[in-house]
């Protein structure tokens, strides 16, 4: 995606470990998105249900509640059933990616995070403007 294009276009960032939300919300940025940022399950419904953020990069291992089932609540909200939102685990295995999207997320990356590339999957995600 370019820069341009992602101008405007607003990330929720759910990730627990401060450095890697850190590490993610400056590439992001790089890319031209405007980030939100959430620690846990529960502020994610929270700051996603108030902001309606374009697209939802939602770790899986979060205190408080867990990605999957913070996706699920999300998913709930009317005005959310359309938001991509992109898994992002360390977790390699099959079953988390089946339990990801049976969940209600759109795509499942894993960690360490290769950004141009979801970069690129981002843009294959969100809408065209």
């Amino acid at each position: 995606m370019s820069e341009r294009r992602a101008t405007g276009l607003t990330v929720l960032v759910v990730e627990d470990d401060e450095d890697i939300r850190l590490a993610m919300r400056f590439a992001l940025e790089e890319f031209g998105y405007r980030v939100d940022e959430a620690a846990n399950g529960e502020e994610a419904i929270e700051v996603a249900w108030r902001t309606c953020p374009n697209i939802i990069l939602m770790d899986l291992s979060l205190p408080v509640l867990d990605g999957l089932a913070a996706t699920r609540r999300i998913r709930q909200d009317p005005q959310m059933k359309d938001v991509p939102i992109v898994a992002v685990t360390a977790h390699h295995e099959s079953q988390f990616r089946a339990n990801a999207l049976a969940a209600g997320c759109n795509a499942y990356i894993t960690k360490p995070i290769d950004f141009n590339w979801l970069d690129e999957l981002m843009g294959q995600l969100l809408p065209e403007e």
